[in-house]
C-alpha cells in the first residue's frame, strides 16, 4: 500500500531559488528523502533555449542532496518537471509532493475515503526518431501504467492528473538521427515542442483507455483524440519521459484529494471550478475565490489556441501575430483567468496542449487540503 502524501506549494524568489523548499524541510514539514516529485513554473521564455528550467532543477536537487541522505544519483531520479514561462500575472513557483510516515503523523492516518496518491516512473529512452511517432506513444503508455501501479491505482478513472516531461528535438539530436540513417518528424525545433507534448498526451490517453491505439498519421492531426488528464511539457534536459501520475486511492490516508475537469475554451472559468468541486470541496452555485479559504493547494492547467482563431464566437489575432508567438499570448490569457478564479497568481499554466483536452481548451486538475488547518494560499485582504 502506498504511503500518504503531503503537497506544498512554494514560491521562487529568483530563477535558481530553492530557499522555500529548504525551509519546509528545516521546519519538519517535509522530509528531503521522502520527496517524490516536483512540478513548477520558471520565469524563462518557455522555448527550446529556456535554461531557467535547468537552473531551477539544479537548485532543487542540490537542496534535496544537502538536506537528505540520498546520493546525487538517487536524487537525480526524482522527477522534477519545470514548465518555462510565467507570462502575464503568472508567478514562479513549485509544487512539492512527498510521502508521509503514517505511524508518526496523526493527519496521515489510513482512511477508506479517497485520498491523494502519487506514482512516478521513467520511460525507456526516447530516440529523436521516436518523437511524434507510435514508438513514443507506446513507451510513454508503459511508463504511465508503471506509475499507476506504484500509486496503488488500479482504475484509470481514479487518475486525475498525469504530468510528463519529455525531450524535444534539437539540432544535435536531429543530426544524431540522420547519422544513423533515421528520419525525424520535423526539423523545426520549436515545432517539436508541440509535437513532443501532443504525442506524449496520446500515450497517456492510451494507457488510461481514453483512446484506442492511434497511428502515426493521427499525431497532431486528429484533434478529436485527446486525454482529459494529461499535462505534457518538453525540454532539452532529458532523453526519456518523466511521468508523474496523481490520483485518488482508498486506504492511503492523508488530508489531500485531487479532481479534474476540462476548460472548453480559454475563458471557461466553470471548467476550473468543476475541477475544484471534483476534488471534494463543497462550493456554492456561484463560487468566489473567498470560498476556497486556503483549501486549494494548486490548480494545474494546459492551454492551446483554438485552431479556428476564435474564442466565444469572436475572432482573435494570436495565430497571425508575427511579433509575439501565440504560446506566450494564450498562456498569459489563461493564466489571468485562472488567477482570477483562484485568487493566486502562482497557478501552474502550461501551453502547447495538443491532444490535451478539446481544441482551444485544456485539462484542469485541482488539489485540495481537507485538513482541519488547510495549508493552501490565502491572498492578502484588499
Amino acid at each position: 500500500m502506498p504511503q500518504p502524501i503531503t503537497v506544498r506549494k512554494v514560491p521562487l524568489l529568483h530563477v535558481s531559488d530553492a530557499s522555500a523548499l529548504a525551509t519546509l524541510i528545516d521546519d519538519g514539514d517535509l522530509d528531503a528523502d521522502r520527496v517524490l516529485a516536483v512540478i513548477g513554473k520558471t520565469e524563462g521564455n518557455g522555448g527550446v533555449n529556456d535554461y531557467t528550467r535547468i537552473l531551477a532543477d539544479r537548485a532543487f536537487r542540490e537542496v534535496l542532496v544537502a538536506k537528505g541522505t540520498r546520493s546525487p544519483a538517487q536524487v537525480g531520479q526524482v522527477p522534477i518537471v519545470w514548465s518555462g514561462g510565467t507570462d502575464g500575472v503568472l508567478s514562479p513557483h513549485a509544487t512539492v509532493f512527498a510521502s508521509l510516515d503514517p505511524a508518526t503523523l496523526a493527519d496521515a492516518e489510513r482512511t477508506d475515503e479517497p485520498r491523494l496518491s502519487v506514482g512516478v516512473a521513467m520511460s525507456e529512452v526516447l530516440l529523436p526518431e521516436d518523437i511524434g511517432r507510435t514508438a513514443m506513444i507506446t513507451k510513454v503508455a508503459a511508463a504511465v501504467r508503471e506509475a499507476m501501479a506504484q500509486a496503488g491505482i488500479a482504475d484509470a478513472g481514479d487518475v486525475h492528473y498525469v504530468q510528463t516531461k519529455t525531450p524535444l528535438l534539437t539540432i544535435h539530436t536531429i543530426r544524431d538521427a540522420k547519422s544513423r540513417g533515421k528520419s525525424v518528424w520535423t526539423e523545426h525545433t520549436h515545432e517539436s515542442m508541440d509535437l513532443s507534448n501532443g504525442c506524449t498526451a496520446l500515450g497517456v490517453a492510451l494507457a488510461l483507455g481514453e483512446i484506442a491505439m492511434p497511428t502515426d498519421a493521427d499525431v497532431m492531426h486528429d484533434r478529436s483524440l485527446y486525454s482529459s488528464v494529461a499535462s505534457c511539457s518538453s525540454g532539452v534536459e532529458l532523453d526519456r519521459a518523466q511521468v508523474v501520475v496523481v490520483g485518488n486511492a482508498r486506504g492511503v490516508g492523508g488530508r489531500f484529494r485531487i479532481g479534474h475537469s476540462v476548460m472548453r475554451d480559454a475563458l471557461d472559468q466553470d471548467g476550473i471550478w468543476a475541477a475544484i468541486r471534483d476534488a471534494g470541496l463543497d462550493l456554492p452555485d456561484r463560487p468566489h475565490r473567498s470560498d476556497l479559504d486556503g483549501r486549494l493547494v494548486n490548480a494545474f492547467l494546459k492551454c492551446e489556441v483554438s485552431a479556428d482563431g476564435m474564442v466565444a464566437g469572436r475572432r482573435n489575432a494570436m495565430l497571425d501575430d508575427s511579433d509575439v508567438h501565440w504560446h506566450r499570448q494564450i498562456k498569459a490569457c489563461v493564466g489571468g483567468v485562472a488567477a482570477a478564479v483562484t485568487g493566486d497568481p502562482a497557478v501552474f499554466v502550461s501551453v502547447s496542449a495538443a491532444h490535451q483536452g478539446p481544441d482551444g481548451g485544456g485539462p484542469v486538475a485541482a488539489i485540495v487540503d481537507l485538513g482541519a488547518e488547510p495549508t493552501g494560499y490565502r491572498p492578502p485582504r484588499q
